[in-house]
Protein backbone atom coordinates (compact mmCIF):
# COMPACT_ATOMS: atom_id res chain seq x y z
CA UNK A 1 0.00 0.00 0.00
CA UNK A 2 2.84 2.36 0.90
CA UNK A 3 4.51 1.91 -2.50
CA UNK A 4 1.26 2.73 -4.31
CA UNK A 5 0.78 5.95 -2.34
CA UNK A 6 4.41 6.93 -2.85
CA UNK A 7 4.23 6.28 -6.61
CA UNK A 8 0.96 8.20 -6.87
CA UNK A 9 2.48 11.14 -4.97
CA UNK A 10 5.54 11.08 -7.21
CA UNK A 11 3.74 10.82 -10.56
CA UNK A 12 1.02 13.28 -9.60
CA UNK A 13 3.82 15.69 -8.73
CA UNK A 14 4.79 15.90 -12.40
CA UNK A 15 1.20 16.71 -13.36
CA UNK A 16 0.92 19.32 -10.59
CA UNK A 17 4.12 21.04 -11.71
CA UNK A 18 3.04 21.12 -15.35
CA UNK A 19 -0.42 22.50 -14.58
CA UNK A 20 0.90 24.99 -12.03
CA UNK A 21 3.57 26.26 -14.43
CA UNK A 22 0.90 26.51 -17.13
CA UNK A 23 -1.38 28.49 -14.78
CA UNK A 24 1.39 30.92 -13.81
CA UNK A 25 2.57 31.43 -17.40
CA UNK A 26 -1.03 31.87 -18.55
CA UNK A 27 -1.70 34.46 -15.83
CA UNK A 28 1.50 36.38 -16.56
CA UNK A 29 0.76 36.40 -20.30
CA UNK A 30 -2.80 37.52 -19.62
CA UNK A 31 -1.53 40.29 -17.38
CA UNK A 32 0.89 41.69 -19.94
CA UNK A 33 -1.32 41.19 -22.99
CA UNK A 34 -4.33 42.95 -21.40
CA UNK A 35 -6.71 40.26 -22.59
CA UNK A 36 -10.09 39.47 -21.09
CA UNK A 37 -10.24 36.79 -18.38
CA UNK A 38 -11.81 33.86 -20.22
CA UNK A 39 -13.94 31.44 -18.20
CA UNK A 40 -13.33 28.64 -20.68
CA UNK A 41 -9.54 28.84 -20.58
CA UNK A 42 -8.13 31.03 -17.82
CA UNK A 43 -10.62 30.05 -15.14
CA UNK A 44 -10.25 26.34 -15.82
CA UNK A 45 -6.46 26.35 -15.90
CA UNK A 46 -6.38 28.09 -12.53
CA UNK A 47 -9.06 25.80 -11.14
CA UNK A 48 -7.27 22.63 -12.27
CA UNK A 49 -4.04 23.91 -10.73
CA UNK A 50 -5.90 24.46 -7.46
CA UNK A 51 -7.58 21.04 -7.53
CA UNK A 52 -4.42 19.11 -8.39
CA UNK A 53 -2.31 20.88 -5.77
CA UNK A 54 -4.93 20.05 -3.14
CA UNK A 55 -5.01 16.42 -4.24
CA UNK A 56 -1.22 16.30 -4.09
CA UNK A 57 -1.06 17.72 -0.57
CA UNK A 58 -3.71 15.27 0.67
CA UNK A 59 -1.82 12.31 -0.78
CA UNK A 60 1.38 13.77 0.67
CA UNK A 61 -0.18 14.03 4.14
CA UNK A 62 -1.26 10.40 3.96
CA UNK A 63 2.26 9.49 2.91
CA UNK A 64 3.70 11.58 5.75
CA UNK A 65 1.85 9.54 8.35
CA UNK A 66 2.51 6.07 6.86
CA UNK A 67 6.09 6.59 5.66
CA UNK A 68 9.25 5.84 7.59
CA UNK A 69 10.59 9.16 6.25
CA UNK A 70 7.83 11.29 7.73
CA UNK A 71 6.47 11.47 11.24
CA UNK A 72 8.01 8.12 12.15
CA UNK A 73 11.52 9.48 11.48
CA UNK A 74 10.89 12.40 13.84
CA UNK A 75 9.57 10.06 16.53
CA UNK A 76 12.54 7.69 16.25
CA UNK A 77 15.39 10.17 15.80
CA UNK A 78 14.01 13.37 17.26
CA UNK A 79 14.42 16.69 15.51
CA UNK A 80 18.09 16.92 16.46
CA UNK A 81 18.86 13.47 15.09
CA UNK A 82 17.72 14.13 11.55
CA UNK A 83 20.36 14.70 8.89
CA UNK A 84 19.67 17.20 6.11
CA UNK A 85 18.07 14.66 3.74
CA UNK A 86 15.82 13.26 6.47
CA UNK A 87 14.92 16.78 7.65
CA UNK A 88 13.94 17.72 4.10
CA UNK A 89 11.49 14.81 3.87
CA UNK A 90 10.19 14.91 7.42
CA UNK A 91 9.92 18.65 8.06
CA UNK A 92 10.75 21.08 5.27
CA UNK A 93 9.01 19.40 2.31
CA UNK A 94 5.62 18.96 4.01
CA UNK A 95 5.66 22.31 5.84
CA UNK A 96 6.70 24.45 2.87
CA UNK A 97 4.33 22.66 0.48
CA UNK A 98 1.39 23.19 2.82
CA UNK A 99 2.27 26.89 2.89
CA UNK A 100 2.46 26.85 -0.93
CA UNK A 101 -1.00 25.29 -1.23
CA UNK A 102 -2.37 27.85 1.24
CA UNK A 103 -0.95 30.64 -0.95
CA UNK A 104 -2.49 29.08 -4.06
CA UNK A 105 -5.84 28.79 -2.28
CA UNK A 106 -5.66 32.43 -1.17
CA UNK A 107 -4.90 33.44 -4.76
CA UNK A 108 -7.89 31.48 -6.00
CA UNK A 109 -10.21 33.06 -3.41
CA UNK A 110 -8.94 36.58 -4.02
CA UNK A 111 -9.19 36.33 -7.81
CA UNK A 112 -12.87 35.35 -7.58
CA UNK A 113 -13.69 38.57 -5.71
CA UNK A 114 -12.10 40.81 -8.34
CA UNK A 115 -14.02 41.81 -11.45
CA UNK A 116 -11.28 43.43 -13.53
CA UNK A 117 -9.35 40.98 -15.73
CA UNK A 118 -5.95 42.58 -15.15
CA UNK A 119 -6.35 42.30 -11.38
CA UNK A 120 -7.48 38.68 -11.70
CA UNK A 121 -4.37 37.81 -13.70
CA UNK A 122 -2.16 39.74 -11.29
CA UNK A 123 -3.59 37.95 -8.25
CA UNK A 124 -3.16 34.54 -9.82
CA UNK A 125 0.34 35.41 -11.03
CA UNK A 126 1.50 36.50 -7.59
CA UNK A 127 -0.06 33.83 -5.39
CA UNK A 128 0.29 30.87 -7.75
CA UNK A 129 3.81 32.03 -8.63
CA UNK A 130 4.85 32.20 -4.97
CA UNK A 131 3.31 28.78 -4.40
CA UNK A 132 5.19 27.38 -7.38
CA UNK A 133 8.49 28.83 -6.14
CA UNK A 134 7.98 27.32 -2.70
CA UNK A 135 7.11 23.93 -4.18
CA UNK A 136 10.15 23.98 -6.44
CA UNK A 137 12.39 24.94 -3.53
CA UNK A 138 11.49 21.88 -1.46
CA UNK A 139 11.16 19.05 -3.97
CA UNK A 140 13.57 16.24 -3.04
CA UNK A 141 15.17 16.32 -6.49
CA UNK A 142 17.73 13.61 -5.74
CA UNK A 143 14.99 11.09 -4.90
CA UNK A 144 12.47 12.20 -7.45
CA UNK A 145 14.29 11.36 -10.67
Amino acid sequence: MYEIIQSLHSYLGYIVLIILILAVVNAISGLFSNRIFNLEKDFRISLFALIFTHMQVLIGLILYFVSANGLQAIRELGMGGLNSAARLLAVEHPFINIIAVVLITIGWSKHKKVMEAKKKFKTISIFYGLGLLLILSRIPWGQWF
